[in-house]
């Protein structure tokens, strides 16, 4: 999962750059020094893979779509002028065209794996006293919930259900999210309470 950039220049490979701050690795990648990128891609692939990646349900998509978003930003990283972090402009990149790909795709699939499933249920009271019981039955629970909640997931629009991702799984705060998806908190906190609202709505039968 290492997005490929152009080689305009060779990568110094006896430069150490991992004690430079951001600010410092988008300067020397707007001079020409892929190693200064190279180290930006190591910070952030990661996590922006993860949100892609929950937004997709597809390894094979959130490979291509992080690696076009880190090509993408390489290729705009000129016109970056640093009015917001490098971490928010390239998830809203990848933000943007996991949206516009989500669109373009008739199909639509959401999984959440058991691990984002217990983090989700810390968020949600009713969630959680449903499998809070240490018997066998817990995995049984989990398995059913986390089916049902895949379903519910895949009813929500992309932009609801990238809030949720946002907050819930990758821990964003509502002013990280807002500037990644460009509006305010008042809107993000909005979405969100509409998006869990739909999700308890949807999985009733199974907190009730």
């Amino acid at each position: 999962m290492q997005a490929t950039i152009p080689k305009e220049t060779p990568v110094n490979s006896q430069q150490i750059w991992a004690e430079y701050e951001d600010v410092d690795l988008v300067k020397a990648s707007q001079d020409g020094i892929l190693a200064a990128f190279d180290e930006l891609i190591q910070r952030y692939q990661q996590r922006v893979y993860a949100t892609v990646y929950h937004m997709t349900s597809s390894h094979e998509d959130a490979d291509d779509l992080t690696q076009e978003s880190f090509i993408k930003a390489y290729k705009a990283l000129k016109r970056f002028k640093g009015e917001s972090s490098f971490y928010t402009w390239i998830y809203r990149i990848a933000v943007n065209r996991t949206i516009n790909f989500l669109k373009q795709r008739k199909r639509k699939s959401y999984h959440m794996s058991l691990n984002d499933m217990d983090m989700q249920v810390e968020n949600h009271a009713d969630l959680l006293m449903f499998i809070s019981d240490n018997t066998p039955r817990r995995d049984v629970r989990l398995n059913e919930l986390q089916e049902k909640m895949n379903e519910a997931m895949q009813k929500l629009s992309e932009t609801h259900r990238l809030t949720v991702t946002l907050h819930d799984v990758q821990g964003m705060s509502h002013e990280e999210i807002g500037k990644i998806m460009d509006c305010n908190t008042g809107t993000v906190r909005s979405r969100l309470f509409y998006a869990r609202q739909q999700l308890q709505a949807l999985l009733s039968e199974y907190l009730s």
